[in-house]
């Protein structure tokens, strides 16, 4: 009978072997494989893309610990961080008051009595579609895209050999060409007149009801003659430089987005019940808050020295830190970058501290050698009973055969 228990076992163990899982809820890899009526690509092993593996220390983390932050004053500049002047266009509503130094001049005659003042109002007009207003003596006058001094002055010369030393107040009734666009996630979208004095986007923003959503999750995109930049809320609302002048026809576009992180592995998330998507919940998190959402790393699974974060970035950054990309055509102006960590370090928790996540980066922390050992022992434990399980039924079934067969002897 030893010997159908060592024959049930040895079928097992063959079975075993030859087995990479042992249930499924779908099709095989090699069912999917040899059943494709068309293969693109090579199943070889290599690598999908090509990344760059960095491990951190005390240089990574100054280089690349702090991601810089995307800014309105880096992408408009300073000369463009100031309030812009003003310039009437179509569509402004205007009034123009001429005034004369005496009476019986062009516009006040010397009969005019006890009149008020020597001026007189023009009605009010609306700049036409050419950037054009007609005054009297003067004739049409160009006004679009000139400041309201300039436009004063051509009027009191064209009338100088007319009126008495004429001089020209206009006034601006509705300002329609002097408008920002204030659009998206705020909670009175509309078109704003810009202030003389200066409006900046904060300003715009409060005069359209603030933002709707809160300010970690609010982003700011700023458009201005065919550029643009995207600002977190939280940037500009701390950081006064980002606070920049709005200009006549800008665009301001408000947007709501919760910025989050992918974490696989070796985590405890399985314990606080977090999900593999991890919401920031704050306008800039660390790798340490980001271990901490998760739970920290799962003692019995993980390997603290391969503790991965993947990040997509940009060529230029990599280059400036003295990375040598050669390798990398080109035209890949987007490298996969992978940062690991080693958490036996000491100081890997300071590291961790000061090192940023972004959004849409991966942790990942890879299980111990240890534990895919403790994994192979525990599927070789399961088979071995059930097979010990299956030998003793066999070894019943025999016994009892042999006592049938006495019995009938």
């Amino acid at each position: 009978m030893n010997s159908s228990r060592s024959g049930v076992v040895i079928s097992v163990v063959i079975a075993l072997s030859g087995c990479t899982e042992l249930s499924k809820e779908g099709p095989t890899a090699s069912a999917i494989r040899n059943q494709a009526a068309l293969k693109v690509g090579s199943a070889s092993n290599r690598s999908i893309f090509d990344y760059v593996l960095i491990n951190v220390d005390d240089k990574i983390v100054h280089q690349f610990g702090k991601p810089e932050r995307p800014s309105f004053y880096g992408t408009f500049g300073n000369a463009k961080s100031t309030p812009s002047r003003l310039r009437l266009g179509v569509g402004d509503v205007v009034q123009v008051t001429i005034f004369e130094a005496q009476t019986g001049g062009l516009f006040i005659p010397t009969e005019a009595g006890a009149r008020p003042g020597n001026f007189v109002t023009l009605p009010t007009q609306q700049i036409d579609g050419r950037g054009l207003l007609d005054v009297p003596y003067a004739g049409p006058i160009q006004f679009a895209g000139r400041t309201v001094n300039d436009v004063q002055d051509e009027i009191a010369q064209k009338l100088a050999n007319r009126a008495i030393e004429p001089q020209v107040l206009i006034t601006l009734g509705n300002q329609r060409s002097s408008q920002v666009s204030v659009l998206g996630d705020v909670r009175a979208p509309a078109r704003i007149d810009v202030n003389p004095a200066g409006d900046r986007v904060l300003d715009v923003l409060a005069r359209a009801g603030g933002p709707a959503s809160p300010g970690y999750e609010t982003f700011i995109t700023l458009e201005r003659n065919q550029r643009k930049m995207t600002v977190a809320f939280d940037d500009v609302l701390s950081n006064a430089r980002e606070n920049i002048y709005v200009h006549p026809d800008d665009t301001v576009y408000v947007y709501r987005e919760a910025e989050s992180f992918l974490a696989f592995g070796a985590t405890n998330s399985d314990i606080t019940g977090s999900s593999s998507k991890i919401e920031f919940r704050a306008s800039r998190i660390t790798l340490a808050e980001g271990l901490g959402k998760v739970g920290g790393l799962d003692d019995s699974r993980a390997d603290a020295k391969k503790v991965f974060v993947y990040r997509v970035m940009d060529r230029t950054s990599l280059e400036s830190a003295g990375l040598d990309l050669k390798r990398f055509g080109p035209n890949h102006l987007s490298i996969p970058v992978i940062f690991q960590i080693d958490f036996r370090n000491p100081t890997a928790y300071f590291a961790a501290q000061n090192f940023d996540l972004k959004n849409k980066d991966i942790l990942y922390v890879d299980n111990s050698g240890a534990y895919e050992v403790t994994k192979f022992l525990s599927l070789i434990s399961t088979a071995t009973s059930t097979v010990t399980s299956s030998a003793e039924s066999v070894t019943a079934v025999g016994a009892a055969r042999n006592t049938v067969l006495d019995f009938n002897n």
